[in-house]
């Protein structure tokens, strides 16, 4: 397939209307989203498919998705990391970012449908969610990435995953102060916030750094952490290292691998840094890893020239659809992951204005 170029207004319904179909076709009944037909299902990606879902106008599927995650909501507020055929998965653990992101996506689809009754039906769950997120932040402002299965806390912190966390906290604030409740979520997120720019000592202090990663390089800006200059200086600085021209971004520095997700999740960054242009531009490479059926692959090895692994996810689908939301401004949710916008608590729940941060 050529180049596909999306500018404002020019959402391509037809294109996506097999990607959409292909993550119906993996739902189960119960309303979990897997990676894939037999996959594993991660809270992560499962809202990630289902922000895909709000996108697609299917409003019932995607609802059906937030109270399959809220059914298997942990005591404490958390999920497991991994769930296999509808349960959970023998050895794993609960991450901190996984656990933030359905306040992402209950926001998400809020400011889509515009439903108060069902953010008022999420707001529970996301408060129990954050609660237990929070519970892990340390006095230095970063959060602790996971709690172990025998309740063990791995004590370091994750770039990536605290950027995550750092947008779920701006949209956790703004499901409080359009409920009308006192948020703690600002003042939380200006700590960690504080902390990713100031004190890069406070992640990988325990293991190998994961400065490889591109994620590590991109999320920040994706997430609102650093905007404006800082944000494209902190692109420039390694995109030789993380891009392949004409193909995608590299998952990792190293390996001669571009990953579809990745590439779809630096649009978003490129343009939170107001790079529209160069945003297009690398949307396009895009078009050529999507399946017959409407799916994308996850990644191609370019090296020796083939797709790997052999798995089309969910989630790499729903990747390509937010950042083709953001690229066309197709739904009131399209500027999420490219501005921050923190409601004013001290406005009336009904004003229209947001504040910049």
């Amino acid at each position: 397939m050529t180049g596909v170029y999306l500018s404002p207004g020019l959402y391509p319904h037809e294109l996506f209307q097999d990607t959409v179909s292909y993550i119906l076709s993996v739902q189960r009944s119960s309303g979990e989203i897997p990676w894939f037909e037999g996959g594993h299902t991660d809270p992560w990606d499962h809202v990630e498919a289902a922000m895909a879902l709000s996108i697609a106008g299917k409003y019932q599927e995607a609802e059906r998705a937030y109270a399959w995650l809220a059914d298997e909501q942990l005591p404490d507020g958390s999920w497991w990391a991994r769930y296999e055929q509808g349960a959970r998965a023998e050895s794993t653990r609960r991450e901190t970012n996984f656990c933030a992101y359905m306040a992402t996506g209950v926001w998400h689809h809020f400011l889509i449908t515009q439903d108060r009754a069902f953010l008022e039906l999420y707001w529970p769950t996301v408060q129990q969610a954050m609660a237990f997120v929070l519970s892990l932040q340390t006095v230095h402002g970063d959060i602790t990435w996971a709690v172990d299965d025998d309740n063990d806390i791995p004590v370091d912190s994750l770039v990536t995953g605290c950027a995550s966390i750092y947008k779920s906290l701006e949209c956790a604030h703004n499901i409080a102060v359009t409920l009308g409740h006192d948020t703690v979520y600002f003042d939380a997120r200006e700590r960690l916030g504080r902390c990713l720019r100031q004190h890069p000592e406070r992640f990988d202090r325990t293991w190998e750094s994961k400065a490889r990663y591109s994620m590590d390089w991109f999320y920040p800006v994706l997430t609102g952490v650093f905007s404006g200059k800082a944000a494209r200086e902190r692109l420039q600085a390694r995109w030789n290292e993380f891009v392949e021209p004409g193909m995608g971004c590299r998952c990792v520095s190293d390996e001669p691998w571009a990953t579809i997700a990745e590439t779809c999740e630096l649009v978003l960054a490129l343009q939170a840094s107001d790079e529209e242009a160069l945003a297009r531009e690398v949307y396009s490479w895009i078009a050529q890893w999507r399946h017959d059926d409407g799916s994308y692959w996850t990644g191609y090895q370019f090296k020796e020239q083939l797709l790997w692994p052999n798995e089309r996810p969910t989630w790499t689908a729903a990747a390509v659809m937010l950042a083709a939301d953001a690229l066309t401004h197709h739904t009131p949710a399209a500027r999420l992951f490219t501005h921050v916008n923190l409601l004013d608590p001290d406005n009336s729940i009904h004003a229209k204005d947001l504040v910049r941060a």
